[in-house]
């Protein structure tokens, strides 16, 4: 399992910051539409997604990580799948849905981080930065990192998110 520092922040405008993160990028941006399918999964601390790309490209992602706001450390393996419909299938008759996430993703990576600044489908734009830790680095190390990140971007504590998107939906619908 890999390991990276995620935060989301809610935002005013993805081109705002787009234009701070394009001074400040390795690589980017990249355009990615996404269509992620949640399943339900017994601890609250996981969660497993089918991620689409297209009919034939897709990705089931684990992870697990604490539903709070600020910098957490998150465990994650991904795999991929040239049978997405299948899988979502299969995965829908043995777990059951628990919601799907629709997004506009636009990536850059800044170092080691990779900053996602998402246009979600009923929710609005939000900033989630996914700093990527080596094999026995201390969370602290890439915690620190994200927020200097923050601080570069003009993302102020007030303005992040606990949950996934997935979270956000239905507690919105709610």
């Amino acid at each position: 399992m890999a390991r990276n520092i995620e935060i989301k922040a809610r935002i005013d405008s993805v081109d705002r910051i787009a234009e701070i993160v394009a001074t400040l990028t390795d690589q980017g941006p990249i355009e990615i539409a996404q269509d992620d399918t949640f399943f339900r999964c017994e601890h609250s601390a996981d969660r497993l997604k089918l991620r689409t790309f297209a009919p034939d490209r897709a990705e089931l992602i684990f992870y697990r990580r604490a539903d709070s706001t600020g910098p957490k450390e998150s465990f994650y393996l991904i795999t991929p799948t040239a049978t997405p419909d299948a899988l979502r299938e299969s995965l829908t008759l043995a777990w059951g849905q628990a919601g799907r996430v629709r997004k506009q993703r636009r990536l850059f990576l800044v170092g080691r981080t990779r900053v996602h600044l998402d246009r979600v489908e009923g929710l609005g734009e939000f900033l989630e930065l996914e700093v990527v830790l080596q094999d026995g680095e201390p969370a602290e190390a890439g915690v620190a990192e994200a927020h200097a990140l923050m601080a570069r971007l003009g993302v102020a504590e007030d303005q992040l998110v606990q949950g996934a998107y997935v979270d956000l939906l239905r507690a919105q619908a709610a």
